[in-house]
């Protein structure tokens, strides 16, 4: 099976993000914004944005200023196994998709808190979440796609990249159209 990687490890790699894209670390990060006083995340994300750290660099920043939410610390497996703890019945849906993502090229897997990435070498193209007791939810990033047929709309799913969904209640409803829409959607972000 693909190895997930942590929230731990996009921490990791955002630090390195921030390096490359500011040309300076963390500790000078830090100390310059304790040096601007600034006392709230939203004055912070706005201080962070003019001067051009957006995206995982302003998240780190942000956590390091105002503190790291308790399920950083989790394990790749421990964020999986509490999505589906009280509905251990829909974890066979994860793992068969995650079986077959694994063989439509290079990606990685990224646990997250409620739900998990799979991301191409370019960006996320598709997310699984156990959404109710009874259904698992595929994610797929397809743009110029609209909901119709097995697609149907993928609001709040996740992250606003998510156009569409496919709504699962079985791994064994996985059959070759929803393989085809996950590989359309791997195919399509890289």
């Amino acid at each position: 099976m693909t190895e997930v990687s942590s929230l731990r490890e996009m921490v990791d790699w955002s630090v390195g993000l921030l390096h490359r894209s500011t040309g300076q670390g963390v500790p000078e990060w830090n100390r310059r914004v304790l040096e601007s006083g600034i006392d709230s995340e939203r004055e912070l994300r706005s201080w962070l944005r003019e001067r051009e750290v957006t995206g995982y660099p302003q998240m780190l920043l942000v956590m390091e200023r105002f503190g790291y939410p308790e399920f950083l610390a989790a394990s790749s497996d421990e964020l999986v196994d509490r999505q589906y703890a009280d509905r251990p019945e829909l974890r066979p849906i994860l793992d068969r998709l995650l079986a077959e993502a694994a063989l439509l090229g290079p990606l990685h897997v990224r646990a997250r808190k409620t739900y998990v990435a799979l991301v191409s070498p370019r960006r996320t193209f598709a997310i699984v979440k156990a959404t109710t007791r009874t259904r698992v939810d595929l994610g797929l990033r397809l743009a110029g796609h609209e909901p119709s047929g097995r697609l149907e709309g993928a609001s709040a799913l996740g992250n606003d990249t998510i156009t569409v969904r496919i709504p699962i209640a079985s791994a064994d409803a996985i059959d070759d159209e929803t393989l085809d829409w996950l590989r359309h959607a791997y195919t399509g972000n890289l």
